[in-house]
């Protein structure tokens, strides 16, 4: 099923359509077949994502993470506690040089 990623039912998003939900993003595993989709959907749609490029794209990300707890907020949802944000930033920081 093709959802929106980080969408509010009902509420109207630009966001690009993906193959699954952050929501069942629950491994590792999932979140590399859920990066995978993003690209996919780049290569596909690219052209009408809002941040489309990788400096816009990197920004908005930042933007989203100072505001995560804006964003959980308004969906009527808790901002999880159990993140392991340094993988992620380690992730981040590896796809500069990984091949």
């Amino acid at each position: 099923m093709l959802t929106r990623l980080g969408t509010t039912p009902g509420v109207p998003s630009r966001v690009p359509l993906v193959n699954t939900s952050p929501d069942h993003v629950d491994s590792r595993e999932d979140l590399a077949a859920f990066i995978r989709a993003l690209r996919r959907n780049h290569t596909e749609e690219g052209h009408s994502w809002e941040n489309a490029d990788l400096a816009s794209f990197l920004e908005a990300l930042a933007a989203w993470v100072d505001d995560a707890d804006g964003w959980y907020s308004n969906a009527g949802r808790r901002l999880p506690v159990s993140g392991n944000w340094s993988f992620f930033a380690r992730a981040l920081q590896a796809a500069t040089t990984y091949e």
